[in-house]
């Protein structure tokens, strides 16, 4: 082993170390959050995280330069530092998040033509999720031959948060106890609630977000098992709260959900919280989960893995996605894997006014502000290269004729520069084509909702087109193009003044001034919606989105420094 390949895989491993120690305080900080009721500072932690991982990745970039010099960019030693880094990871409990941070480095100080298996870790070194065998890191609740009596249950809920206690105390956990039991005994099948083999793992450490602390694990007996989530709500003045219970694996889901901020949470060993995860979510993929926990990156390289292998072993190939055509972005996708890429066109259409680098930083935006359920997380991604063979002819000229700066063809190879990845979701104007009128109803319903939940954690879509939200499995509508996005108090909502004249009406041009970030909501009906029919379900279901005094009175509300609460899951006095 040469020194320098040495050195760099000691001084990378160095600064993940620092990354991690800077990421902990910022986690372990929320506990304090929540029982103080912090909730901006919450928000403002949150938003430092994400930022964390790439200005650590920059001050270890600058410390090798200065380290090692022109020695540091001889790409034929690193296969040498990939091999001194695995021998200093392998007894790690974090190692397969130290293989992102090595590949995060190998890209800060190369071109990405140099990215190569041998230079670093496009396929992992560490052993899968399922043959890891290491430390427990849950807690287990029995409810045993002597509890299967009436009020077992009741005893094992009580054991529960005697173990989960915080500094400010709970409004009436007694209640919440009563309440929590039946519950409990609502959503499992009576003879489970008598199982003496009935049990309720939960993880260790208490999950954090926005306004909510959650008990995650699940309750299972010999032949069962259901998710169990507990989540708490700190009232001002008033204490802690359970607000309830969830074993629904479909509701539990969302709370993971890809539309949702990352939590914040103690996790020693990653690799078996997501495994745990896993087991009680199977439809989650690890990226994802990986993700909502914090650890977004590496989310983003088991994504890029089980893309490339979708790739070599299946026939599947890229095609346009479907859908209007955007005016910003040209969005491809491949049928038998759930995402979308989105590449950002060289000319928009005449209507946008918006430009390449302000659509960067409102995709950018997305990442760093609190998406409330109602906002499809994103990767961006430099420098893919797929085979050709792997396109359409249709998709690939497409591509070619919109975004020719950012795709282009290299032999067998095709190179995208830039672009993001996004769940897919059924676009909702296509939804409503053909959805039965039950269905339309309901999706214009939450449709609504997405609007008013976005705008009480101060995000106005911009553009709120239909054809611009998404439709999830679950049935949800998520927001899904950001390039007009921006923060709601930058907005300003006014009504449309009375015409002077009669004349002013039949005028082509507006009686009155209109400011670049003037939005007038009374304008929405018509522009939302072609369908006279939609158009009047809406009004009687959302009308207030048509009235400034709504949008002003949420404005008021944020500048006041009130954190609206947004639940990721159905609460029972809903």
């Amino acid at each position: 082993m040469t020194p320098p390949a040495a050195d760099i895989a000691r001084l990378t491993l160095d600064g993940f170390d620092d990354y991690r120690e800077a990421f902990r305080e910022i986690t372990d900080g929320a506990r304090a959050r929540f029982e103080l009721a912090q909730w901006q500072a919450g928000q403002s932690a949150s938003a430092a995280r994400i930022n964390l991982y790439e200005e650590k990745v920059k001050e270890v970039r600058q410390r090798l330069c200065e380290s090692l010099g022109d020695e540091l960019f001889d790409v034929e030693q690193w296969p040498q530092v990939k091999l001194a880094y695995i021998e200093l990871i392998d007894t790690r409990f974090d190692d397969e998040l130290s293989e992102t941070w090595f590949n995060s480095i190998f890209c800060s100080l190369f071109s990405h033509d140099q990215i190569s298996d041998g230079c670093m870790f496009i396929h992992t070194t560490r052993p899968s999720l399922h043959s890891r065998q290491r430390a427990a890191q849950t807690r287990r609740y029995s409810l045993g031959a002597g509890h299967a009596q009436a009020n077992g249950l009741g005893l094992m809920l009580e054991a529960i948060f005697s173990d989960y206690s915080f500094s400010a105390p709970f409004e009436d956990l007694s209640r919440d106890l009563v309440r929590l039991e039946a519950q409990l005994r609502e959503n499992l099948p009576d003879w489970v609630c008598k199982d003496p083999d009935l049990t309720i793992e939960l993880f260790y450490s208490v999950l954090y977000r926005n306004k909510g602390a959650y008990l995650v694990g699940r309750v299972f007996n010999q032949d069962e098992q259901w998710p169990l989530v507990f989540p708490l709500l700190h009232r001002e003045g008033l204490g802690i709260q359970v607000d309830g219970l969830i074993t629904d694996e479909a509701e539990v889901s969302i709370i993971f959900s890809f539309t949702r901020s990352y939590f914040m949470v103690d996790v020693e060993i990653p690799a078996e919280f997501v495994g745990f995860l896993q087991r009680i979510l199977p439809g989650k993929h690890i990226a994802e989960l990986y993700s909502s926990i914090g650890f977004y990156k590496h989310g983003k390289s088991e994504f890029y893995r089980a893309l490339i292998n979708h790739l070599a072993n299946t026939d599947d190939q890229f095609i346009m996605a479907p859908g209007v055509r955007g005016m910003v972005m040209s969005v491809f996708t491949l049928p038998g894997f759930n995402t979308v890429f989105k590449v950002i066109k060289d000319r928009f259409s005449p209507t946008k006014t918006v430009v390449r680098n302000t659509v960067i930083e409102k995709y950018r935006l997305v990442k760093s502000v609190d998406r409330v359920g109602r906002m499809a997380d994103t990767q961006e991604f430099a420098d893919f290269r797929f085979p050709k063979s792997k396109f359409t002819t249709e998709c690939l000229a497409e591509l070619l004729e919109v975004a020719p700066s950012t795709v282009e063809v290299e032999g067998d190879t095709v190179l995208v520069r830039h672009c993001w990845t996004e769940r897919r979701m059924t676009p909702l104007n296509l939804y409503v084509e053909s959805a039965s009128e039950g269905q339309v109803r309901e999706a214009l319903e939450d449709y609504g909702l997405a609007i008013k939940q976005l705008a009480a954690a101060n995000i106005f879509p911009g553009d709120m087109l239909l054809k611009n939200f998404g439709v999830t499995r679950h049935g949800r509508v998520v927001f899904y193009d950001y390039d007009e996005i921006c923060f709601l108090t930058e907005v300003n909502f006014r009504h449309i003044p009375e015409p002077r004249y009669p004349e002013d009406e039949m005028a082509s041009e507006p009686w009155y001034s209109v400011a670049p970030n003037d939005v007038f909501p009374e304008e929405f009906p018509p522009f939302l919606f072609a369908d006279i029919k939609q158009r009047r379900l809406f009004s009687q279901l959302h009308g207030e989105l048509y009235d400034a005094n709504y949008w002003k009175s949420l404005q008021a509300a944020i500048v006041e420094g009130k954190v609206i609460d947004v639940f990721p899951y159905r609460r029972k006095s809903e």
